[in-house]
């Protein structure tokens, strides 16, 4: 079902992504997409965003980020029974190749909803997660790039000529980072918890080449929380913006950086990831005729993480 032109926010999900098995006690679960879920309900937001249906990603779709021998390695260690990708830390199970097909090919249908003005925005509650995901291999939790995959998708597809992608989970989007680091076109700006997981994302790292300068990393010890995080928003990213001007906003919606998660040491609140959309919302509004794409990340504490979407989506919805 599309939703209608007149409707602000949408929400893109499925049932299918739960179908991603991860194994006993793996915190990149299913029941993460069930407690957002459940929370977006309790909340009068589920059945008051319209959905957008997923799609599978096609391979020439995937290769715009990927390289085609990580898309047959994916593919042949998922259908073979592995329950580890052999690029590195990401636990799969037999219908895992179908849920990450889906998760990205759902991207890109809420790019389209969004370019083509049938909403302004949208949230993209998938799994797995996508931002370690480099051209050449899948690690922490994640097999393809979502949000990549998304942006480039809507250059391809819909000319859109320079995308921002604003990345607030508290590991470094180091997959993101990898595939659009020599790419003046596409921004990626980050914070994130330093020394953690997976170890990149120094300020040093800025682009090279016809990148240099669309890379802008913020990364901030264990126990930063609002200061230190809205602060690089506001003084980082938007001046930044006064430049670049971006014609698509994505953000990489992960909410470990939320207080009390077990994989992260930020203290991030459900009221700051409030005002960190806002943020986000204006800079869309300034120079991407408010077109906004959200693709959940990471949250692993399912309380936490669940309150957190809710904050996030109850202020694209409010607009």
């Amino acid at each position: 079902m599309n939703p209608p032109k007149q409707t602000t926010t949408a929400l893109l999900t499925s049932d299918l992504y739960k179908q991603h098995i991860t194994g006993p006690g793996h915190p990149e679960r299913p029941d993460r997409l069930g407690a957002v879920l459940q929370s977006l309900k309790n909340a009068g937001l589920l059945d008051r965003l319209p959905a957008i249906s997923s799609r599978q990603a096609a391979d020439d779709e995937l290769h715009a980020c990927h390289t085609p021998e990580y898309v047959v390695a994916a593919k042949r260690d998922i259908l073979s029974g592995a329950s580890e990708l052999s690029t590195g830390d990401t636990n799969v199970g037999p219908r895992s190749l179908e849920v990450a097909l889906h998760a990205a090919g759902g991207i890109m249908k809420a790019v389209d909803a969004v370019v083509s003005k049938q909403v302004k925005s949208v949230f993209c509650a998938v799994r797995p997660p996508g931002h370690h995901a480099t051209a050449a291999r899948g690690m922490g939790f994640c097999v393809f790039n979502n949000v990549a995959l998304g942006a480039r998708y809507a250059q391809k597809k819909h000319g859109v000529a320079r995308v921002l992608i604003a990345d607030w989970d508290v590991h470094h989007g180091n997959g993101t980072q990898d595939i659009f680091y020599r790419d003046g076109s596409v921004f990626f700006f980050s914070t994130h918890q330093s020394p953690w997981y997976p170890g990149t994302g120094s300020a040093a790292e800025t682009g090279e080449g016809e990148g240099k300068g669309t890379t802008l990393n913020c990364p901030f010890p264990a126990g930063s929380g609002r200061k230190e995080i809205m602060g690089a928003f506001k003084d980082r990213l938007l001046p930044a913006m006064e430049k670049f001007r971006p014609d698509l906003v994505m953000v990489s919606a992960g909410f470990d950086s939320r207080v009390d998660d077990p994989l992260g040491r930020f203290t991030l609140t459900d009221a700051d990831f409030a005002d960190l959309t806002r943020l986000l919302l204006e800079v869309a509004a300034k120079y991407a005729s408010s077109r906004l794409v959200s693709v959940l990340e990471g949250g692993y504490n399912l309380s936490g993480l669940a309150s957190a979407a809710t904050a996030h989506v109850e202020v694209l919805s409010q607009r």
